[in-house]
This record gives C-alpha cells, sequence and structure tokens, in this order.
C-alpha cells in the first residue's frame, strides 16, 4: 500500500486538522507515492528503534519528530540525525499527536485504564466522578500508571470529581471544573496557580499517561485491514 493510502485512512480515523495549530502531526518524512511493506508504531522516534527498521517502512509516532522549522541539517545533532538514518534507510513517518488526543487518547485513559465513565469530554480535558478519599485515590493512580512517587498537590481531602489531560496539561489548570486533575509534567508554578484556586493534583507522568497510544492505533488499524507492529517504546527517564 502506498503512503497516501494510509494516511488517508488514519485521516478518516482521526482527522488531522483537528490538531492545534502549533502542532505538527501528518506526514513529516517520505513521498507519498512510496510502497510501504511494514508499518511500526511508537510514541517516539529514537536511536535504537531506527536500527531495528526494516527499509520501507512507515514509523507512525504520537510525538512529531520535527515540531518547528528546520535551519540547518548538522547530522550530529537531533532531530538531523536521525532524518538521515531515515532516508537513507526510505523510513517514512507520520504524526498523530494533538488529533490523537482529541479523538481518542484521552478517552481511552479515563475509561479503559482507569475505568471511570466519562462525563464531559471537551477537546483535551476529559472529565469524571470518583466519590474517593484523595489519598486512596491518588495511590490507586500511582498503581495504573506504574508511578515510583506521587507528585501531586492536595487541596483537600475528598474527590467527587476529577479532569484529565493526557502529556503536558497544565496549561488547561485555568479551565479546569472539578476537584482533582490529572495530567503530566507538572510545574512548580503549575502548583501554585492551582493551590491558590483550591484544585488538587496529581501528576500521572507525560510519557506513563501517552504509553497507550500504539496499542490504541493498533487495533483501529487491524479492523482497517492494516498489520502493524507495536514497538516497545521506552521512557527516557531513569527513576532513581
Amino acid at each position: 500500500m502506498k503512503l497516501q493510502e494510509i494516511y488517508e485512512k488514519l485521516d478518516e480515523l482521526s482527522p488531522f486538522e483537528l490538531q492545534e495549530k502549533w502542532d505538527n502531526s501528518g506526514i513529516q518524512i517520505g513521498s507519498r507515492d512510496q510502497e510501504i511493506e511494514h508499518i511500526v508504531l511508537s510514541i517516539d522516534v529514537d536511536a535504537e528503534l531506527l536500527e531495528s527498521l526494516k527499509p520501507n517502512t512507515l514509523l507512525i509516532t504520537h510525538h512529531p519528530l520535527i515540531f518547528g522549522g528546520i535551519t540547518q541539517l548538522d547530522f550530529e545533532k537531533y532531530p538531523s540525525n536521525f532524518l538521515k538514518t531515515m532516508i537513507e534507510k526510505k523510513i517514512s513517518n507520520i504524526a498523530m499527536h494533538t488529533n490523537f488526543d482529541k479523538t481518542h487518547l484521552n478517552k481511552y485513559v479515563a475509561n479503559e485504564i482507569l475505568g471511570y465513565k466519562i462525563l464531559d469530554d471537551e477537546e483535551f480535558v476529559i472529565k469524571f466522578e470518583v466519590n474517593e478519599d484523595f489519598d486512596i485515590f491518588a495511590k490507586k493512580i500511582a498503581q495504573v500508571f506504574s508511578l515510583e512517587n506521587i507528585k501531586s498537590v492536595k487541596c483537600s481531602d475528598f474527590v467527587k470529581t476529577c479532569a484529565l489531560t493526557t502529556g503536558s496539561g497544565g496549561s488547561m489548570i485555568k479551565y479546569i471544573d472539578a476537584d482533582c486533575f490529572l495530567t503530566g509534567d507538572i510545574k512548580y508554578h503549575d502548583a501554585m496557580e492551582a493551590k491558590s484556586i483550591n484544585l488538587s493534583l496529581i501528576d500521572i507522568g507525560h510519557f506513563e499517561s501517552e504509553c497507550f497510544f500504539a496499542d490504541i492505533l493498533y487495533k483501529h488499524l487491524k479492523v482497517l485491514g492494516l498489520n502493524a507492529i507495536i514497538s516497545s517504546s521506552k521512557n527516557p527517564f531513569t527513576y532513581i
């Protein structure tokens, strides 16, 4: 199948026009006429993964390898070093980022991973009912996302409703209408802002909350008649 044909199927599944203005989802590398022999799914592109890929592979990632404009191709630096390898091996790349967050990832994590019934869904923010003690809820969240430590802002002892944004959702804090907010990459000033509006936070990790991307997409591709391989995506962080 040609790259363009696969792109069209992905666009039907999760329209690329839904991506945010700052995002760069879609075809990152490759020719639309290229014949694709293999499909591999991964959160990101990394050196070990590229080494393992066969020529004429389409790598579908969650995060775009190219976010901003590239002003130079220095093959000793990121991302040009990866681009060089991909071009030499005829590896194409399609990114499904904020469009997939909106259509699939956030819903899946709230419903299938956490097991809560969704009350409200507004693009990046999923809201669900909890009705649990904060400490019990936090430990449950840590277990589900395999978090070694719980980084949180506790503003109340009880959680009635909770909101969720996978990945990095600190910029959404001001819009959250819930007792608690689950997201990744929580910074110091995010915590201060949340505390000022009495919003509890639990940091669920960027990688940890998005590692389900390949599993979700794999199931949909199978329905579309496309066979894919799920790459063993690795968290770049090591916790000591």
